[in-house]
């Protein structure tokens, strides 16, 4: 089985548009998870068709804690996206990954507490792995237009995700950096595991704007100084896009690593026991696999 490829754009903090598409529509997806965190806007780059979600809603109206990341991943997989790039805001735990750099992070660790984090619940039970929670073909393709690009950036990296939205105390920030924490952030889970359980390829590109809280020569992190560091980073972002997008259009089979394949054998629960709403509430997330026999 193969599936053309349509990429879809999560942008993060001061990312509320992709320009240069053309042919750009904002259409409304209904959702059995809700609503999105916006309309998705509908375009093509150079011909080829793209799907970007602003993850806060235009006008940044929604904070970490109650994003509605079940809609927003089963609204890309709905409308067809099967891969997709989340742009986010990050803090950098490091000290040469400065502010203004670009992480391609490949691990994360989960501090959330707050969040639906998964589709399945009683009624049918899943278990996919996460121990590669980033498609690592994405990863390459954005490091290798990053680097014709000339954009400083790292490949490699563990985003530390918390739930926010404070800010860290000094002690938390410590704490990730002993556990050798790249990064923190307060959006990229459960998204990426739900973008997995929804068989969809995930890469994070992660735009350092501070330091945190634990530099001593830096000021501890202030939103007035995050906004000034997301305008360049907002134009590094879409400069990237525009240069992976070919790149990422020409796969022409389902991708090696398994993301599409992901709910393969990871489903429990035998038929007689399963639950009809449930299914049918699965029916973009899950179809591919709760429908065959």
């Amino acid at each position: 089985m193969t599936v053309s490829p349509l990429i879809g754009i999560i942008g993060g903090s001061g990312i509320y548009d992709i320009d240069g598409l053309t042919k750009t529509r904002w259409e409304r997806v209904l959702t059995p998870w809700g609503e999105p965190s916006d309309n998705l806007m509908f375009g093509e780059l150079n011909g080829q068709p793209l799907v970007f979600l602003p993850r806060h809603g235009r006008g940044h109206r929604v904070p970490p804690s109650e994003l509605n990341f079940r809609a927003n991943i089963d609204a890309l997989k709905r409308v067809g996206c099967t891969e997709i790039l989340s742009i986010s805001a990050v803090g950098s735990l490091k000290e040469d990954l400065v502010p203004g750099d670009v992480v391609i992070v490949d691990q994360f660790i989960d501090r959330t507490f707050a969040r639906q984090k998964s589709f399945f619940r009683s009624g049918l039970v899943a278990h996919v792995s996460m121990a590669d929670p980033v498609c690592h073909r994405l990863g390459d393709a954005l490091s290798d237009a990053a680097l014709r690009l000339g954009i400083r950036h790292h490949r490699g990296g563990t985003y530390m995700v918390m739930e926010g939205p404070q800010f860290s105390t000094r002690a938390e920030s410590e704490l990730y950096r002993a556990w050798g924490c790249s990064v923190i952030g307060m959006t990229n889970m459960p998204e990426a595991k739900l973008a997995r359980e929804a068989e969809m390829c995930y890469a994070t590109v992660a735009m350092i704007t501070d330091y945190d809280c634990w530099h001593p020569h830096h000021a501890d992190v202030t939103v007035d100084a995050v906004v000034k560091v997301l305008r360049d980073n907002a134009d590094k972002a879409r400069q990237l896009v525009r240069a992976v997008a070919p790149v990422l259009a020409n796969r022409q089979t389902l991708c090696e690593q398994g993301c599409h394949t992901a709910l393969d054998g990871a489903i429990l629960t035998q038929d007689a026991g399963r639950d009809p709403a449930l299914l049918r509430q699965l029916d973009a997330v899950a179809g591919r696999i709760l429908t065959r026999r």
